[in-house]
């Protein structure tokens, strides 16, 4: 796809540079809207108002919606009102109020002055909803029915004004005062004759979510039921507007991103890679790295604690980072597995003690593994291959029992941390790695300074 992405981007830059439109418009028009937005970034502004100019109106509202924040600003600047008025018509109103978040007030008002006076009134009604809830992304263009309908009387109101909806293919019933009381498909009034009552066959035990629910849910819902759209109902239940199957991919890898971006001790940030500056980068990334640099300061401390038992046994120090790593790397195994279930809702805090009596003995087991083959390998590798012989069978079994009970302990800090920070209102992605790995480095030195100096005789 990369190379005929490039091949297609030569192709309209010759075509640019002997005028000929025509053949880029040709070109465009064979694209999907996704391709051509992609395409269209790589030119400067000036060229990408020409080639968006030759869109059909119809594609040139798709493509601007898959364009990045600073493309559709960058656009919106060099618009005529008629040009703005024109994508705007052909959006639908929740990838208007998504562009409408990124801009800056300035173009914010002009926007909204080139609407209708019913869109404008619908876009702001959107536009109040707290950001991450199920009303932020949420559409109110969808098909409703009435259950005393006919499957005929049902295909005439679905062509009369499917053409402004998102989707028609799944179908709403509402009573009189909008109260969601069935769902139906396409499909399913395909099947039926023209005579059948919409109430006869319709779903009465709908699925749906509130406006204030979290757009998680939405979407962990649309997935788990494989629904191609999610009914939305406000606090009285009435139907006010749909999540469709492509917000949910969207609401997915943000939140998939932010999640990775905080297990990695770094703040979230909208903006893709290269389009963040280093400023921005720093921002993100120092206050986290400071924080942990000042907490890993107690490594050293106990390490300082514990100096005349090295300069006693200075291979000792040898296994310190081995110990530390395997510690960190366990703990932020059991974390990573925990936040992932917490997030699909296979796991919540009522599960704490079984998840908790699960990674114990999951830790013993890879514990004991681990250290009846570090045993071998120290003793066979360290000792006799290389001839260190200040490695005895003491000092052999204390960095093995220590192996055992640090990894026992990280799996439990790894599996506690994130349960207990959701339980309290925390974002359990940022008790993660970074923080479990400083805990258990601090408790993994203690534990092999403490057990060295009950087994070692030397100690």
């Amino acid at each position: 796809m990369t190379e005929l992405r490039e091949e297609l981007i030569e192709s309209i830059e010759q075509h640019f540079e002997k005028r000929e439109l025509s053949q880029i418009k040709l070109i465009l028009s064979e694209l999907n809207p996704a391709d051509i937005a992609e395409i269209l970034e790589t030119f400067p502004n000036n060229q990408r108002l020409l080639f968006f100019r030759l869109l059909k109106k119809e594609d040139a509202a798709e493509v601007f919606v898959e364009l990045d924040g600073d493309t559709q600003e960058a656009l919106i600047h060099t618009f005529s009102d008629n040009e703005l008025r024109e994508v705007l018509d052909e959006l639908y109103l929740d990838d208007a109020v998504d562009i409408i978040e990124e801009m800056p007030a300035t173009l914010v008002k002009r926007i909204l002055k080139n609407t209708d006076t019913e869109t404008r009134k619908s876009i702001n009604a959107l536009l109040k909803y707290p950001d991450d809830s199920a009303g932020s992304i949420m559409t109110p263009e969808f098909v409703d029915l009435k259950k005393d309908m006919t499957v005929e009387d049902a295909f005439k109101r679905i062509r009369r004004t499917g053409v402004d909806k998102e989707t028609i293919y799944t179908c709403y019933v509402t009573d009189a005062s909008r109260h969601l009381i069935g769902v139906t498909t396409v499909k399913e009034l395909l099947l039926h004759e023209y005579e059948d009552m919409i109430e006869d066959f319709m779903e009465t035990n709908v699925i749906y979510v509130n406006t204030l629910d979290d757009q998680e849910l939405s979407a962990s819902l649309l997935g788990k039921y494989d629904f191609l759209a999610l009914p939305v109902v406000d606090m009285e239940e009435r139907l006010v507007g749909i999540i469709t199957v492509d917000d949910a991919i969207d609401v997915i890898q943000e939140e998939n991103t932010e999640d990775i971006q905080k297990m990695n001790a770094m703040l979230p940030t909208e903006k893709t890679y290269l389009k963040t500056s280093v400023f921005e980068t720093w921002k993100s990334r120092f206050p986290w790295l400071l924080l942990l640099m000042v907490s890993a300061t107690f490594t050293g401390s106990i390490i300082t604690g514990f100096e005349e038992k090295l300069k006693a046994l200075t291979i000792l120090t040898a296994f310190i980072p081995m110990l530390m790593d395997t510690g960190g790397n366990s703990g932020g195994q059991s974390s990573v597995t925990i936040i992932r279930a917490m997030s699909l809702g296979e796991v919540n805090f009522k599960d704490y003690f079984k998840v908790i009596w699960k990674e114990i003995r999951v830790g013993l087991a890879c514990g004991v593994s681990l250290a009846a083959v570090n045993f071998i390998k120290i003793w066979i590798v360290d000792r006799m291959l290389f001839n260190n012989h200040e490695i005895t069978f003491f000092i052999d079994l204390a960095i093995c029992l220590t192996l055992v009970v640090e990894i026992v302990f990280a799996k439990f800090i790894g599996s506690t941390l994130p349960m207990l920070a959701k339980k309290i209102g925390f974002d359990p992605a940022v008790m993660s790695s970074p923080f479990i790995t400083t805990i258990v480095d601090a408790v993994s030195l203690l534990l092999f300074f403490g057990i060295s100096t009950a087994v070692i005789p030397q100690l």
